[in-house]
């Protein structure tokens, strides 16, 4: 077997031409003899030379012309040059006529270019020529198919053709290649594979269908139930992802909180605000590049992490000095506050950026999306956020457990009053936990404006989830927000589809009334000396 496709490759090899186009290979496109000229792009369909799949192009896009003495021009713009040998020439533009192409021509074309495109060397090119006859694949694209398919060695572009084949096959005369074809589109992921086949076995209104062989009618069902099976398994990965970048998202979003108000206790209504801080900063980083450095400008957003770390962890000093330090243990006024003080942030930044939303948007490298499958496509710009959130978690958990700054924190929330005693700077630690929180908070902001709107009421959408999350996780504890954020976000994603968007929330939200009535610690209980008595 190796040997003959040996000689098989080497027999293809000699067919195709072994010298550069000329014109006198073109000549057949000057005149009205059509067979010719199919001959001719038949040819050229099968060549290994650059200048073919040119040729081709323009003659496909009417780019083609010819002169009086029969020389084959290609037209761009103002200028022409040799449609052989791409070299300039200088014609009488009043002296050309174009190369006329009828129908039957446009889908030899169209074949030809598929076939070029699928022999290519580049296994990209080959893979997005692969994908385009995959969606509307005809009878003309046959030859061509199966030929690539006897070449091809990468597994991927190999099954879309072998796709393409069985496609095509599904209206064959004979009844044993329906049903073979059947058999292979089974392995498909595509929805429109599964709507040609369903297509083929639904009754029409003369109650008939186009299948009426009953093996080959077997074989369709069954195609049919493995598709469903595979986009259901498509689907619920999907709903997976999606819960865990709705997490990722809502993690970050109550981090700090779940350290502030563990340590001091306060129901931060302006927590939110925190995040549309940091949405805004990211938002200046971007016009700051796009003025001063353009050329790199896809590097806006690392740079607008500090910018926005800083700024929120500078706003959350600020609060805490002037309001916040003078409500500890009063929460019905400090909910009343930072409500007020998060309405004043609100109207700062319509002030200073207006009331309509700004645009940020992504960095080139975090466009598009990874495709697993045909329907299911994983973006960039989530899978960023997710790891980035998880960076941030790691970080978060470095500083509590091996600075002396976590040290402080953990013990001022197990215990202040002994902390005070031991010499703690109770009063510096809550600034600075305060201020390190609005700063995880500003980075969450970051993430946000890379999936979203950024607007003045950025904040007001994720601070309840983010209540629900520490309350749910339990306060203080990392790993009860981590635990929190991805299960709700996975839970919301799972009844979305079934129930609604706004019912979801609903029955989440009762599901944790719930919970806390029978563990109002939360699933992470806080251990220290207060709490065990």
């Amino acid at each position: 077997m190796r040997a003959l496709r040996v000689i098989f490759y080497c027999c293809l090899l000699y067919a195709l031409p072994a010298h550069a186009l000329t014109q006198a290979d073109l000549a057949p496109l000057v005149g009205d003899d059509f067979d010719a000229k199919l001959t001719l792009v038949d040819k050229l369909g099968e060549s290994d030379d650059k200048a073919a799949k040119t040729v081709l192009q323009a003659l496909s896009d009417g780019n083609l012309s010819a002169s009086s003495s029969g020389q084959v021009v290609l037209s761009q713009g103002d200028t022409y040059v040799d449609a052989a040998t791409g070299a300039p020439v200088t014609v009488n533009a009043a002296d050309l006529q174009d190369v006329v192409v009828n129908n039957r021509m446009h889908r030899h074309l169209d074949s030809a270019l598929a076939g070029l495109s699928l022999f290519d060397a580049d296994a990209k090119i080959r893979l997005a020529a692969a994908q385009q006859l995959a969606g509307h694949a005809d009878a003309e694209f046959l030859p061509v198919i199966v030929k690539a398919v006897k070449r091809e060695q990468d597994p991927k572009i190999k099954k879309l053709l072998l796709q393409s084949q069985a496609m095509i096959l599904l209206d064959s005369t004979d009844a044993a290649q329906r049903k073979e074809a059947a058999q292979i589109l089974g392995g498909s992921d595509s929805p429109k594979v599964r709507a040609s086949l369903a297509e083929r076995i639904d009754k029409n209104a003369q109650g008939s269908a186009i299948e009426t062989d009953p093996a080959v009618r077997q074989a369709i069902v069954k195609a049919i139930a493995k598709i469903d099976s595979s986009m259901a398994m498509a689907e619920y990965l999907a709903r997976i992802f999606s819960g865990i970048s709705l997490g990722s998202v809502l993690m970050l979003a109550a981090l700090g909180l779940a350290i502030t108000y563990g340590l001091m206790g306060v129901i931060n209504m302006a927590h939110g605000e925190f995040l549309m801080i940091g949405a805004y900063a990211t938002y200046a980083v971007q016009g700051v590049f796009r003025h001063f450095f353009p050329v790199q400008l896809d590097w806006y957003l690392p740079a607008a992490l500090p910018v926005a770390f800083i700024v929120t962890f500078l706003v959350g000093v600020i609060l805490e000095r002037s309001v916040i330090r003078w409500l500890y243990g009063r929460p019905l006024e400090s909910l009343l506050a930072t409500w007020g003080l998060s309405l004043i942030l609100i109207q700062a930044v319509r002030t200073i950026f207006g009331p309509q939303n700004v645009e940020v948007a992504n960095p080139g490298w975090m466009s598009g999306g990874w495709e697993v499958i045909p329907n299911l496509i994983l973006p960039y710009n989530r899978m960023v956020i997710i790891g980035f959130s998880l960076g941030v978690l790691l970080i978060v958990w470095l500083i509590l457990t091996r600075t002396r700054l976590g040290l402080f924190v953990r013990g001022v929330t197990q215990n202040r009053k002994m902390a005070d005693c031991l010499g703690v700077p109770t009063s510096r630690v809550d600034t600075l936990t305060f201020g390190f929180g609005a700063g995880i908070a500003g980075l969450g902001g970051v993430a946000l404006s890379q999936i979203g709107n950024v607007g003045p009421e950025l904040g007001q959408s994720y601070i309840v989830d983010s209540f629900m999350v520490v309350v749910l996780g339990g306060v203080g504890q990392l790993a009860g927000t981590v635990a929190g954020g991805f299960g709700l976000g996975i839970v919301n994603k799972f009844l979305e589809p079934w129930i609604g968007a706004v019912l979801a929330k609903i029955i989440v939200l009762i599901f944790i009334i719930a919970f806390i009535q029978k563990r109002p610690q939360g699933m992470f209980a806080m251990k220290g000396r207060t709490v065990d008595n």
